[in-house]
């Protein structure tokens, strides 16, 4: 699985440099063309990195401006494109971009920016990283304790089967132990939905440092299958932090 990018732009000179370099990457790129179909396209797709032309295409100032206010793309790692004559790099920060480009755009301009991007977007895949994975799960509610099986997690919240319905909002406390491995995970969650089949998604609450840290580098781990490298990209980036 590779990383997934969108850039918006109808200048044929900056897709040939970004392209191929993302590429280079083993980042996808969609490109887009008009900004109202990239809004739309932003509203139902998730991307890791969104490449905004915005001095150049019409209304693409005001897509990097929305952007934020997506749900699925809120947290995308965004680059502006800029021309030098209408929006400054401090507008554009404002605006919500991590990265600023200035035209003309050279290979290697865009090949140290996305390398320098890279370890963030890497972040941003694996904090919406959803893993699938089967295991026993207790629950501790009042004085009940039921047993559930896990559909997948992420290192905000797990889902979970069982075989009576959860209420919406109780705070049960989970224990489990991941697949593979010695980590024990005893932590307060919240039910965020739950439908009468007894499926349910809960956010933990209360995850010590420490379990935290365990259930991240599992993940870790796990997203390695998919993206080679990812563990080495967020050692390199845990000193770092986005602009």
């Amino acid at each position: 699985m590779t990383l997934d990018s969108l850039l918006l732009s109808q200048d044929p000179d900056l897709v040939r440099v970004i392209r191929p370099t993302l590429e280079k990457l083993s980042i996808d790129v969609e490109i887009c063309h008009e900004a109202r179909a990239a809004a739309d396209i932003l509203i139902s797709e998730k991307f890791d990195a969104v490449i905004v032309d915005c001095d150049d295409l019409k209304g693409g100032l005001g897509v990097l401006q929305g952007l934020r206010g997506t749900p699925s793309n809120k947290n995308s790692v965004t680059f502006a494109i800029l021309n030098g004559k209408r929006t400054t790099t401090q507008e554009a920060f404002g605006m919500g971009a991590n990265f600023v480009l200035q035209k003309p755009i050279s290979a290697l301009n865009a090949s140290r920016c996305f390398h320098a991007a890279l370890n963030f977007m890497v972040k941003e895949r694996r904090r919406y990283f959803r893993h699938p994975v089967k295991m026993l799960v207790r629950i501790l509610l009042g004085e009940k304790t039921i047993s559930a099986t896990s559909t997948n997690i992420s290192e905000s919240g797990i889902a979970l089967m069982l075989r009576e319905a959860l209420p919406k909002g109780a705070t049960p406390q989970l224990q489990f132990t991941l697949p593979e491995s010695k980590v024990s995970v005893d932590v307060e969650a919240e039910v965020v939905w739950a439908d009468v089949k007894g499926r349910a998604g809960l956010r933990f609450n209360s995850l010590s440092s420490s379990a935290q840290k365990d259930l991240e580098t599992w993940l870790d781990e796990r997203l390695e299958d998919e993206l080679p490298g990812t563990r080495e990209r967020l050692a390199a980036s845990d000193s770092e932090t986005l602009q």
